[in-house]
């Protein structure tokens, strides 16, 4: 699994969706700002259409791609992020100094990662892996590969 969060480490732009307040898929491009472990966390403002969407409904799913890899991951939004996580996003993401002339202006949030697919085109046969916490199991899905 270390190779999809090094993926992610590294391309940290992504399309991430959520469930609108009325029940539909959202879909915007969103910034990983950390990556602890198996742990995303992100930022934003509480007067964003994401922050209401993930109050009323703390599912995610993120799709991170660069040339033949993509990693999709899937979760759930948590709102505990710890004050000296939120200085070190704030700290460390220029783009959000920018914006925000102080960390407290901004919602913090992260995700335990519940699902992972890693895919890799560039092999062949190409690479397919699956995480799923609820069994601890990293797993090759790939039917071509003996």
């Amino acid at each position: 699994m270390q190779e999809a969060l090094n993926f992610l480490k590294q391309n940290k732009d992504v399309a991430f969706a959520t469930v609108s307040t009325d029940a539909r898929p959202m879909v915007r491009v969103f910034q990983i700002m950390k990556v602890d472990g198996t742990t995303l966390y992100f930022a934003t403002s509480s007067r964003k259409n994401v922050y209401q969407e993930l109050q009323a409904n703390p599912a995610i799913e993120l799709l991170a791609y660069k040339g033949n890899i993509s990693v999709r991951v899937g979760g759930e939004a948590r709102f505990d992020v710890a004050d000296d996580d939120q200085k070190e996003i704030y700290d460390t993401n220029p783009v959000l100094q920018r914006l925000y002339a102080d960390y407290h202006e901004l919602t913090y949030f992260r995700m335990e990662i519940e699902r992972l697919d890693y895919y890799d085109l560039s092999p062949m046969p190409p690479i397919l892996r699956h995480y799923d916490k609820a069994d601890g199991r990293y797993v090759d899905l790939n039917p071509f590969r003996k």
